[in-house]
């Protein structure tokens, strides 16, 4: 049997991100952070309580983030999946139909990000953390 890739972080969009992290922290308690422009005013948000590296400390959590809507492009939830190797994984995925929306990108401290369209048209993401890059 194969390795499984997990899903280890989600998305979603916003098209206001003051009143979404407004709306999430008095619903649920999450922590948002606002990150800046060189970002993309990307927004992250614990959903679970977090250990010193920022990662859920229960079995099963995972954190997210809230993406800004921009013109012409689909505003969608999606998952992120966790991969050991980017390259091998992009050429899977387009090899079984799937579109690449964006290059790999490097997300600073955390490891490399692409986001696909799946075959049914979902918005999808992969990442390879730094941590699991190939010796």
């Amino acid at each position: 049997m194969s390795k499984m890739n997990p899903v280890v972080h989600f998305e979603m969009p916003a098209s206001d991100r003051k009143r979404m992290a407004e709306f999430y922290t008095a619903a649920f308690g999450w922590k948002a952070q606002m990150l800046g422009e060189e970002m993309g005013n990307y927004v992250t948000v614990a959903t679970s309580e977090t250990d010193e590296n920022g990662r859920p400390k229960f079995p099963g959590a995972i954190n997210g983030g809230f993406y800004p809507v921009r013109e012409g492009e689909t505003a969608c939830p999606s998952i992120v999946i966790a991969v050991d190797d980017i390259g091998e994984s992009i050429k899977k995925i387009t090899g079984g139909g799937g579109k690449l929306l964006n290059e790999p990108v490097e997300i600073p401290g955390v490891g490399m990000f692409v986001a696909f369209a799946d075959t049914e048209g979902n918005r999808v993401s992969i990442l390879q953390p730094f941590m699991n890059e190939p010796e």
